[in-house]
């Protein structure tokens, strides 16, 4: 598991300004206690990396402080690459999901901007919801953990299920998804099921998959228009 050390905890009453450093930070459901950009959106809390305040400080020959370029949390050891949304960060009792990776540039409602002309909050700052609230100090230690996607698979074919030949749609659709995660860097976990056109079999394995917060659920087979297609609405009726 990999850590993150929290070097600053920062807040701004003003949007568009510096934020400064805190002894602490309280983490709300909506946000950072007392800062201006709590509220109950996506963006709750903002994290930034010493090793993106650095290649600033080498590109621009400036000096950066903590908070300046309005991240709440400073961070050190972090690997932006290789974070995705619904990744989280917990610290005690404390969790956020990640809901983004850079944001559009506010341009010249951004302090430093307007400085320098440049800031790495648009490509490389990392922003976060609260999941649990609580309270985080520098000197605290984030706890990563990647987002491990659960994918079930299910393929209908009475043939195919009887041995009669190969499915092929089911494997490939895990071919096609393995490609997918391991392009984008994600964690994934696959559960391949082949069954007889059985509606109570069917029903039975969504309801599975709902009850073990299956992330991605794909049915493949009966699909047409035959006395026994009768997927897409045993999938319908699964989901409320």
């Amino acid at each position: 598991m990999e850590h993150l050390t929290i070097l600053s905890v920062n807040i701004s009453e003003e949007k568009g300004t510096i934020k400064h450093p805190v002894d602490s930070i309280y983490l709300t459901n909506l946000g950072v206690e007392h800062d201006a950009h709590s509220g109950p959106w996506n963006r709750q809390v903002s994290l930034l990396g010493t090793e993106s305040i650095r290649k600033f400080e080498k590109e621009t020959g400036r000096k950066v402080t903590p908070g300046e370029f309005a991240e709440n949390i400073t961070t050190e050891g972090s690997d932006r690459w290789k974070m995705h949304p619904l990744d989280r960060f917990s610290c005690g009792e404390t969790e956020l999901e990640v809901t983004q990776i850079g944001k559009e540039c506010h341009g010249t409602s951004c302090a430093i901007f307007k400085e320098v002309g440049n800031c790495v909050m648009p490509k490389e700052g990392i922003f976060c919801r609260v999941i649990r609230p609580g309270v985080i100090r520098p000197g605290d230690v984030l706890e990563y953990h990647p987002k491990v996607f659960s994918v079930r698979i299910i393929t209908l074919s009475d043939r195919a299920s009887r041995g009669e030949y190969d499915d092929k749609s089911g494997p490939r659709i895990d071919e096609l998804l393995e490609e997918f995660f391991i392009l984008h860097s994600s964690f994934f976990t696959f559960h391949y099921s082949l069954i007889p056109d059985d509606p109570d079999q069917l029903k039975a394995l969504l309801t599975q998959a709902k009850q073990k917060n299956t992330d991605l659920v794909f049915t493949t087979g009966g699909t047409g228009i035959g006395p026994k297609d009768f997927t897409p609405e045993v999938d319908r009726k699964s989901v409320v």
